[in-house]
């Protein structure tokens, strides 16, 4: 059976949830620079993800970064 890897997807308009391959959850991410990811609840370097970062993880979350100041 293939890994299927459920991507939770905001921006601002709402979320969204999918089901995912972990090279589409790759092509995702990539295609959101500048967002925060999530991997089962670890905060991960999105620049730095690939297929086999993916392998063993069942969600992903991937937020609007957040910028602070006044």
């Amino acid at each position: 059976m293939n890994h299927v890897i459920t991507v939770q997807l905001a921006d601002k308009n709402g979320h969204s949830e999918l089901q995912m391959s972990p090279a589409e959850t790759v092509e995702t991410i990539q295609q959101n620079s500048g967002a925060w990811v999530y991997a089962d609840n670890q905060l991960i370097q999105a620049d730095r993800v690939n297929e086999e970062n993916l392998s063993t993880v069942s969600q992903v979350r991937i937020l609007p970064g957040l910028v602070g100041g006044c």
